[in-house]
């Protein structure tokens, strides 16, 4: 025992730098005390880096620890993801696009795959049907729809359905997160003349530790020596702070700027995601409004062109939402565009984020639309009913 003792305290007298005296009788050593020189590195550790910060160098391995501890990289916490149900997005329809030239409809499917008089027809545009069943005459696939048959190449197929969805929190982040919009280079420092390092992926989820201007640009750090342009990036900022206008704790965000939506509830963030709201001239309208319609489908057209070059139809749009006279959150099974400008005003979301939202949300729900940029006009003289 006696030389484990020895070799405990040499051990011990071993940790203490070479310059710090030891204390005197009725006096506690305390590193402060420790000359500046002194190379206490190897004792600090991220935590006590960021409370302690005296009791480090400020330069060489512990100041770039504490600096990463600073920025949330070391140690790097995931964010508070809870489960998503992914069967919310299954839906009981199945969808085929239409010529974008018109489609003529028939009374019968023999009389479709003869391509005999027709019955009807869909106008030009963007048209969306919904079918119930698909049979194969003369090799030509056969479609039911709600206005008649419909023909469509030589076999039977389904519409592949938006994959992508948003995140549910078990409590509010602590930084902003977002995802990659396209795929993107990454870069070791701000700016197009850092060297690249690897590449993220659309859809890619990235937490957000630092923020800097280059060339221009606003440029996002995305991990140690990663640095993305932020507008790369659709990005959420937490911000559980009620808004103006807003008189509930529940309450849907909507950021035209970031193209992303934030559901918060008793003050914490429960939800968010990308979305697509209205391309240039079709805005989305800025304001406060509450929800006052929910529907399980509703059939959207309209056309805004005095030739009606914009006509669209689509039949059973999921989940849908009204909060804004025809401006609607609603699934979009159509594009996958999301973080994107995309449709006559309406919010699009993909259809599982669409169906969590439609759970969510009540008649009355407050929706908060906002654009941070100010390029979105506020004049509501400028806004007609919108649409899809």
């Amino acid at each position: 025992m006696r030389w484990l003792f020895v070799l405990v305290a040499f051990a011990g007298m071993a940790a203490v730098p070479a310059a710090a005296a030891w204390p005197t009788a009725g006096h506690t050593y305390d590193p402060l005390d420790a000359p500046a020189s002194a190379d206490l590195s190897y004792l600090c550790s991220p935590q006590t880096q960021l409370r302690y910060p005296r009791q480090c160098p400020a330069a060489g391995p512990s100041g770039e620890r504490a600096e990463l501890a600073r920025q949330g990289l070391s140690p790097q916490r995931p964010l508070p993801i809870t489960t998503l149900d992914l069967g919310l997005g299954f839906l009981p329809y199945t969808y085929r696009k239409l010529d974008p030239n018109g489609t003529r409809v028939y009374a019968s499917a023999e009389d479709a795959a003869a391509d005999a008089s027709a019955a009807g027809g869909f106008d030009p545009g963007l048209v969306y049907v919904s079918w119930s069943e698909c049979q194969v005459i003369n090799d030509t696939a056969v479609y039911l729809t709600a206005s008649g048959y419909v023909r469509g190449g030589s076999e039977c197929k389904q519409f592949a359905l938006p994959s992508f969805h948003g995140l549910a929190f078990s409590r509010t982040p602590s930084r902003t997160f977002g995802w990659v919009l396209g795929t993107t280079n990454v870069r070791t420092a701000p700016g197009f003349a850092a060297p690249i390092t690897g590449e993220r992926y659309r859809e890619a989820r990235v937490q957000i530790f630092d923020w800097q201007e280059a060339e221009g640009l606003s440029w996002v750090m995305i991990g140690p020596d990663a640095w993305v342009a932020a507008k790369d990036v659709a990005a959420v900022t937490p911000d559980p702070t009620r808004p103006e206008g807003v008189l509930d704790d529940r309450w849907i965000s909507i950021n035209l700027f970031e193209q992303t939506l934030a559901v918060y509830e008793q003050g914490k963030l429960v939800f968010a995601t990308m979305i697509s709201t209205g391309l240039r001239g079709w805005w989305t309208q800025p304001g406060t409004f509450q929800v006052y319609a929910k529907l399980e489908r509703d059939d959207m057209s309209g056309a805004f062109e005095a030739d009606r070059s914009d006509y669209y139809l689509l039949q059973d749009v999921p989940w849908v939402l009204y909060y804004d006279k025809a401006r609607a959150m609603h699934g979009a099974y159509w594009h996958t565009g999301y973080g994107y400008a995309h449709s006559h005003g309406c919010v699009n979301l993909s259809p599982t984020d669409a169906h969590w939202l439609f759970n969510w949300a009540q008649e009355g729900t407050y929706v908060h639309v906002f654009d941070p940029s100010g390029q979105t006009p506020t004049d509501p003289a400028t806004y007609s009913d919108g649409g899809a």
